[in-house]
């Protein structure tokens, strides 16, 4: 009884520490000061980023792009978006950067890249990327955003490609097995495979709260299972289809706490594309769409991200 009763009182404790004001701290401005009208490229700038980092590969990008057509490497999505919300105000100094990418390491990739110009993002995503914040997480985020200032939304599932070319596969630093990649996602298709084969086991166990992200996941591929049996290749149009379950999520968030945008939302979502140590990362741009304060879609933005 004792063990119980501390039990409920470590949990309503973290509960309420969730709540708790924050202590007060200056957020630190960007360090490549991107503004509109500065005289430096912001290109240039981007490169700072990327400086250290694996260069671009024509070889591997020909392989990306056999099984992605339209994926951009990161360098290229991170210049050319910052490039584009520039020029409608956006800075490190007054712009939110949130996310909703899957919970693996290699997703943290993205947001590390746009970290280096928007600040540390706020996290609304979980599993295989999907928005599990929910409403309540993006109406806290939505707080967070500067006085007067703007937020960019990043969002979608992702996916391995190894160097010789596997989808759903990827090296990993300090791994020597080839990994899955992304495990969450291939773990719901091979159970939607099971009900769509009929192989699945019938059990009465419901959905267990110690492992509920994965049980979600898993309910909202349910639809697309007939696509996917039917897919010419399986690990690659999964992805697309857990991207479509994921928008619809977060465009009924975003509509729902539109009252929170300050002065613009930009939403940028699509399929994360996780590569090995030594090659670029990618991304496949499905939306970018920039909204007002109403959270009215005003321009659709993937033509100047194609360009």
């Amino acid at each position: 009884m004792k063990l119980h009763s501390a039990i409920l009182l470590l949990g309503s404790l973290a509960s309420a520490s969730a709540f708790a004001p924050a202590r007060v701290a200056t957020r630190s401005l960007s360090s490549l000061n991107i503004v509109p009208g500065d005289k430096q490229d912001v290109a240039d700038k981007v490169k700072d980023i990327f400086a250290k980092g694996p260069k671009a590969n024509a070889d591997f990008d020909k392989i990306v792009q056999e099984r992605f057509p339209g994926a951009i490497n990161n360098q290229d999505l991170v210049t050319k978006t910052v490039d584009i919300l520039a020029g409608k105000g956006y800075s490190g100094a007054n712009t939110l950067l949130a996310t909703s990418l899957c919970c693996d390491e290699l997703a943290r990739q993205l947001e590390d890249d746009f970290n280096g110009v928007y600040g540390n993002n706020f996290n609304l995503g979980g599993l295989s990327g999907f928005p599990f914040a929910g409403n309540t997480g993006f109406g806290a985020m939505a707080a967070h955003i500067p006085d007067d200032g703007y937020c960019l939304v990043v969002y979608g599932p992702h996916v391995g490609i190894a160097a010789d070319g596997t989808v759903g596969k990827v090296e990993r630093s300090g791994i020597a097995l080839i990994d899955t990649c992304c495990g969450s996602a291939v773990a719901a298709s091979n159970y939607l495979k099971g009900i769509t084969d009929g192989g699945a086991v019938i059990t009465t166990k419901l959905q267990e709260f110690s492992d509920f992200q994965q049980g979600a996941v898993q309910e909202l591929i349910l639809p697309h299972g007939k696509r996917l049996a039917e897919a010419k290749d399986r690990m690659i149009e999964l992805p697309y289809a857990l991207y479509d379950s994921q928008d619809m999520l977060m465009t009924d968030i975003v509509k729902k706490g539109s009252l929170g945008i300050k002065r613009g939302l930009a939403l940028l979502g699509g399929i994360q594309i996780n590569t090995g140590p030594n090659t670029l990362d990618y991304f496949v741009p499905m939306r970018f769409d920039y909204m007002n304060y109403r959270g009215d879609v005003v321009q659709d933005m993937i033509p100047l991200l194609k360009k």
